[in-house]
């Protein structure tokens, strides 16, 4: 890795060049791939389970999950997206196929006809209480047991920093 950085580098016109890119060290080049492997390799890791023991992807586990959190388990759909991190056109589909198994249900928004809900069916809520022991157990085995208290703190401060923290999420 060191090599390629360095043929990158001089191809680049770094180190001594006219190229005023600052180039990686080392240290940054660990921290980075290790957040590339992190971004990449998680969510395919916490969703195996969901998907094998309850049919649900990580996606969809999150809609459920943010919904049943909510007062009167019901959301605006413009928030939900928001708090699933996705678009408001995927959250559509997947809520449109939550309807068709009764998990979910939309209408428009009582105090603000212009929006509308989605709100989590009694069938809905025990699908995602029973996907959340195994998303729980995904979580805790693979991110939160093997840090400390300190890691943990760490963890919270860096996704705060680079603006990924709960508050990211509306938390």
């Amino acid at each position: 890795m060191a090599q390629e950085s360095e043929s990158v580098a001089a191809t680049s016109g770094g180190e001594g060049g006219a190229d005023p890119r600052r180039w990686l060290d080392a240290e940054e080049k660990a921290a980075w791939t290790g957040l590339v492997a992190l971004m990449l390799l998680l969510p395919g890791r916490l969703e195996a389970p969901l998907q094998q023991e309850h049919g649900l992807t990580l996606f969809e586990y999150l809609v459920l999950s943010h919904v049943s959190e909510a007062p009167d388990r019901c959301l605006r759909m413009s928030e939900l997206a928001a708090l699933a991190n996705g678009s408001l056109s995927r959250l559509s589909n997947v809520v449109k196929r939550f309807e068709q198994r009764g998990l979910v249900r939309r209408f428009p928004d009582p105090a603000d006809g212009r929006y509308t809900v989605a709100a989590l069916t009694d069938d809905g809520l025990d699908v995602v209480t029973r996907a959340a022991r195994a998303h729980l157990d995904s979580v805790r085995l693979l991110v939160l047991d093997p840090l400390c208290t300190a890691d943990l703190n760490a963890l919270t401060a860096i996704t705060g920093k680079l603006g990924l923290g709960p508050a990211a999420l509306g938390g």
